[in-house]
């Protein structure tokens, strides 16, 4: 069922990105939805068009793709501008010839290409000081300089071993076909393997449960034989149970764009403009412990905030601008129960405290929640193939986990989000737990093995950002 390292030696990462491994299972497992053709491409790499939307207990919901895949890789290409811009140019060649091939719906394929700290610092170095904005809410807060793109920095509630990455780039692959992302990885990482160095291939699934049955992460969940597998409730979207894709949950089309909210000073940096920052992460989830030791109404105070009035197994909770919690409601919980939800914490951080309009007009009411989200689930060990067993802690032995993904304006926009899951209030005192308390959110059941923060170029610039400038 599972390709094992040792199966991949003689092809290294070539073989790995063939092999659909376990996943194979979720084609035959889960039934795409129909999707809404597009007609043209936005500039926004990581906006995905053709979205389904459902309505599960009188709520709006997004209906993902079913399969998705993170490729990370370091450049092998040499540091001299025309090495550069010719390497762009077959990239963004191999990227074009996919655009014709699919749509950019979950029914053909999304790709969105995302850079790393170490990219700007080794290959476009001077480009990179003129051009990445600079984040002028966090300079303002901080009192000195803060970039929109920073290097990814442990939490509180993240363990000493959590690895924090150093890619060049990461690959986000979205389709509910397993042979459309095949065809993707292979066009950027095998035909064009000159450029790369693969480091690592995480796999995954979403969804799948929203038109009756057990759902996809329970079914496969039970074929990997994860411990608690049967308990996780018929038709859930994740492994945890509960519904994480509202449409009033995520943040709408442009939201997230670097320029959208005004927290970047865009300057002479409009280059970037249509662009966003991604936060890639891997944690383990407790499955057993979740279901077995939480009751339910424990599960959605964990989830949500504590003593909230839910009808028992219900899945899509509300979660619009008139169910946001404020720091003081955060506050106020910590202080009865010595508990906070996790969606109850992270929106004062993640939802606008007030009307905002877009440069384009768009006016974005308070309570509008501000990150994008692209998480799956994954029974990957925490990669489905890594160049670096020992470093990553591989195993072959499945395990439940989350692969996170979320795009947000700016690095310091997602770090106010998670500290705010930790306690940390963008206003207001910090909450103190102790290691590994359950009043704390997820965190009692969630284990982060792996972090890393990139800049998402708009679809223009997709292909080595600033190269172009350089020399």
């Amino acid at each position: 069922m599972r390709l094992t390292r040792r199966q991949v030696v003689g092809g290294a990462a070539a073989s790995a990105l063939a092999a659909a491994g376990i996943y194979e299972l979720a084609d035959r497992l889960g039934n795409a939805p129909p999707r809404i053709a597009t007609q043209s491409l936005p500039s926004e790499q990581h906006v995905l068009d053709g979205i389904r939307v459902v309505t599960d207990n009188d709520v709006e919901v997004l209906v993902p793709p079913l399969h998705h895949q993170v490729v990370t890789a370091n450049l092998r290409v040499d540091e001299t501008p025309v090495a550069q811009r010719e390497a762009s140019d077959h990239l963004e060649q191999a990227l074009g010839a996919l655009d014709e091939e699919f749509e950019e719906t979950p029914a053909g394929l999304g790709v969105t290409l995302a850079w790393g700290v170490p990219y700007f610092d080794r290959y476009v170095p001077g480009q990179a000081v003129k051009h990445v904005p600079v984040d002028r809410r966090a300079s303002a807060t901080r009192g000195h300089e803060v970039r929109v793109l920073e290097d990814a920095v442990r939490f509180p509630s993240d363990p000493d071993s959590t690895v924090l990455e150093s890619n060049d780039v990461a690959v986000l692959f979205r389709s509910d076909s397993l042979d459309h992302i095949a065809a993707g990885a292979k066009a950027i990482f095998d035909d064009l393997g000159g450029l790369f160095d693969v480091t690592s291939i995480r796999k995954g699934f979403v969804g799948g449960g929203f038109d009756g049955g057990p759902g996809l992460p329970k079914q496969m969940a039970l074929a990997a034989r994860i411990d608690g597998a049967e308990l996780i409730p018929d038709g859930s979207e994740l492994f945890l149970g509960f519904t994480s894709t509202q449409k009033a949950g995520l943040g709408p089309s442009k939201i997230a764009n670097v320029e959208t909210l005004g927290y970047a000073d865009m300057g002479p940096s409009d280059y970037f403009a249509h662009g966003t920052h991604m936060h890639l992460s891997h944690l383990f989830e407790d499955l057993a412990a979740w279901y077995l030791i939480f009751d339910f109404q424990e599960r959605v105070d964990t989830t949500f905030h504590p003593r909230l009035d839910v009808p028992r197994y219900t899945q899509t909770v509300p979660q619009g601008p008139d169910e946001v919690q404020t720091s003081a409601d955060v506050g106020r919980d910590y202080a009865r129960y010595r508990q906070i939800g996790h969606s109850g914490s992270v929106q004062p951080a993640s939802r606008l405290d007030r009307d905002m309009t877009g440069p384009d007009g768009t006016v974005y009411p308070k309570g509008t929640a501000v990150p994008q989200r692209a998480d799956f689930n994954t029974l990957d060990n925490p990669f489905f193939w890594t160049a670096d067993e020992g470093r990553d802690a591989y195993l072959e032995t499945p395990s439940a986990g989350l692969h996170f993904v979320v795009f947000n304006p700016t690095s310091d926009d997602f770090r106010r989000t998670r500290l705010a899951m930790d306690g940390v209030m963008p206003s207001g005192p910090s909450l103190e737990f102790g290691t590994g308390s359950s009043g704390r959110g997820f965190n009692s059941i969630l284990t982060t093995t792996h972090r890393q923060n990139f800049l998402v170029p708009p679809r223009v610039h997709r292909s080595f950002p600033l190269a172009e400038l350089a020399g």
